[in-house]
């Protein structure tokens, strides 16, 4: 994988066909959130993977978790990255229970 330029999301590369100014603002917008920074692109991926896990993206966990082995991730960092995925939306969860006893 190129380390200077993200992979764009298949739908952004269709929307070309039907808007073009719409294509460039979403591949614009993907190219710079995803750009090497002070974040590499391994490290953009697995955060990446892990936002789309928490939405329930499954064709992005797909694809997202192919470009950040590709990319160099090792089955242990991508694990971590979905682990805080189930982290965070797990809290939600125990935050409301508590709605149980009056809290």
């Amino acid at each position: 994988m190129n380390q200077d330029k993200y992979r764009l999301p298949w739908f952004v590369d269709q929307m070309q066909r039907f808007d073009g100014e719409l294509y460039r603002l979403s591949a614009d917008s993907v190219q710079a959130a995803m750009a090497p920074g002070a974040l590499d692109v391994k490290t953009k991926l697995l955060i990446v993977l892990a936002l789309d896990a928490l939405k329930g993206a499954a064709q992005g966990v797909e694809a997202v978790s192919a470009q950040a082995r590709a990319a160099g991730a090792a089955d242990e960092e991508i694990r971590e990255a979905l682990r805080l995925a189930y982290y965070v939306s797990s809290m939600d969860v125990v935050k409301t229970s508590l709605k149980a006893w009056g809290e």
